[in-house]
């Protein structure tokens, strides 16, 4: 696969996650899927606040990846993309040894997915 298509795959699947964490700081009871099932519904006003955060962080790191992979021209210093991709890694292992099934079960293949993707539109670009 190209590292456009690739990059785009990161981005599309990124957009899960950015999903999830926007509906949890909105209030969605949906706290069994983060946070390793810390929270059965609603999570707190302060966990809601960094749900935004990393939102926003997955947002940047799925420009950084479109970047790499030359989808777009973000302007975004180019060193970011292996602390990306360590990140993403790290994601993945943290969804799959969460004591969260449900968690677990949905998050840890979207991120192996991801990690995929970052990782062959490293290969690739």
């Amino acid at each position: 696969m190209s590292p456009q298509t690739l990059a785009a795959a990161y981005a599309a699947l990124a957009l899960m996650p950015v999903a999830m964490h926007l509906a949890v700081a909105a209030g969605a009871p949906l706290g069994r899927y983060t946070v390793g099932g810390r929270f059965a519904g609603r999570l707190p006003p302060a966990w809601r606040v960094l749900a935004l955060v990393q939102a926003g962080l997955l947002a940047g790191m799925a420009l950084t990846v479109l970047d790499r992979g030359g989808v777009i021209d973000t302007g975004l210093p180019r060193g970011l993309f292996w602390p990306v991709a360590a990140l993403t890694a790290m994601t993945c292992a943290a969804n799959a040894a969460s004591p969260s099934r449900p968690e677990r079960r949905l998050w840890t293949p979207v991120t192996l997915a991801m990690l995929a993707a970052v990782l062959g539109a490293a290969r690739a670009s």
